[in-house]
């Protein structure tokens, strides 16, 4: 099901010129204009250290860190960085390319509806979401980039390729440390191999990798200082270095948003120049409001839990579905979760696309199509012509909520035809299920 672009589909042409178009936005500037600005000079920065070998951070974990990455991420930047700015930024926007077109290939073919999506249905997800991939390219993000290595790690489960599985999701924690949170999932459903491949693999990605560039000692003493810096430090003002950013209107995590909502937070603090507004609808102190997200968490992660099939239930439908809810957990249990993280949500908008179009049954259909059309003005809402209040009250986050209930809904509701496992078990993402399912 998997394709390249074809030159014969005006639908492909389309998504090439966009790609030029998002590449110029990144290279114009750096070529006639005064220099490509957001994060591709942090990250020519960041090769070059690598490259010279300097520092990446400062030997203080409580000093401000320009770079705020695992060191992997600057050893893979100094690669193409070596050749100069516009290569390393040519070279992000091809991945970035690369990364949008296998996302959307990846999201079509697991998305469980039994249907090879018609063309309109195939660009649909794209449409949605190409204000964030905008964001990929303009900021030099990874996000697009860590979104296909999850979904290629789930396509490789499917085929009892527990390894390389773990491997990709590995190597996207590695990167950037949020995809961890696929690894009580793959534990909860018995994925032994990709679970212990996972954490093998991070063990290679942070330790052994850039050993040979930056010395072991040397690279072991950057791990201890990148995780004092900013996986161990949190308190009041913020977590993770960048305090400004942690409770502001920019954050929609869960974390963040329990805390506006309980505590009297100015979520304008990233621009001291603005008034102070607060959001809260509770006063509680900085611990009991931690209490309420873990309980919140909690509660959730039960809830997942529940609403799970049992493997004798699965079906690549269910199984599809349920990855669709991982995503918009993932996404929103990030600590930083900003308005590009929500590109995430490409592949449960997928799913429940496919939903729409397909489901036999029309109240179904229509409903979904509903759903679709809400959780779509939720994130609309992020725009620049909206105000940031409304971003301050979690827009993505209640589209988010939105489209995790539609897919419990549809997990929970199959219809006759879908309510048995697949007799063929091919599709299934576990051996044990595979198994039942064949016999």
């Amino acid at each position: 099901m998997l394709r390249y672009p074809s030159l014969r589909r005006p639908l492909d042409i389309l998504f090439l010129v966009c790609c030029i178009a998002l590449t110029a936005d990144v290279l114009v500037p750096e070529i006639w204009g005064s220099g490509k600005t957001k994060d591709y000079p942090l990250w020519f920065w960041a090769g070059q250290q690598v490259l010279q070998g300097q520092n990446l951070y400062p030997d203080n974990p409580a000093s401000y860190f320009e770079f705020i990455y695992p060191p992997l991420s600057a050893v893979l930047l100094a690669i193409p960085a070596w050749f100069g700015k516009i290569p390393l930024y040519l070279c992000l926007s091809f991945l970035n390319i690369v990364a949008w077109w296998m996302t959307a290939q990846f999201s079509h073919a697991m998305a469980g509806s039994g249907h090879k999506p018609g063309p309109w249905l195939e660009a649909l997800p794209g449409f949605i979401t190409v204000t964030f991939v905008f964001d990929m390219f303009d900021l030099g993000q990874p996000n697009l980039v860590l979104l296909s290595l999850m979904l290629y790690g789930f396509w490789l489960l499917r085929d009892q390729r527990g390894w390389m599985a773990g491997c990709m999701f590995a190597l996207a924690t590695a990167i950037k440390v949020f995809p961890v949170a696929v690894l009580p999932y793959l534990v909860w459903r018995r994925q032994w191999v990709a679970s212990a491949s996972m954490l093998i693999f991070i063990g290679v990605f942070l330790f052994v990798l850039p050993a040979p560039f930056r010395g072991f000692q040397h690279n072991v003493s950057e791990l201890k200082t990148w995780y004092q810096g900013m996986v161990g430090s949190s308190s009041e003002k913020g977590f993770g270095q960048r305090d400004e950013q942690n409770w502001s209107w920019v954050n929609q995590s869960i974390i963040a948003m329990t805390h506006r909502l309980t505590r009297p937070i100015n979520y304008n603090q990233d621009n001291p120049s603005k008034p102070v507004r607060t959001m809260n609808i509770a006063s509680v102190d900085f611990k009991t409001a931690n209490l309420i997200m873990l309980v919140i968490s909690l509660a959730i992660g039960l809830g997942y839990i529940a609403v799970m099939p049992p493997a004798s239930r699965r079906t690549e439908r269910s199984d599809a579905e349920e990855l669709g809810i991982l995503f918009c957990l993932m996404t929103v249990a990030s600590p930083l979760a900003r308005q590009y993280y929500f590109l995430w949500l490409f592949f449960p908008i997928t799913v429940l696309l496919h939903r729409a179009a397909n489901d036999p049954r029309p109240t179904i259909r229509t409903g979904t199509w509903l759903l679709l059309a809400g959780a779509g003005a939720l994130l609309g809402l992020s725009l620049p012509l909206f105000p940031i209040d409304l971003q301050a009250y979690g827009n993505n986050l209640a589209a988010t909520i939105l489209l995790a209930a539609g897919l419990v809904w549809h997990m929970r509701h199959p219809p006759a035809d879908a309510a048995l496992p697949d007799p063929a078990g091919k599709l299934q993402l576990d051996a044990n299920n595979k198994a039942h399912s064949q016999g």
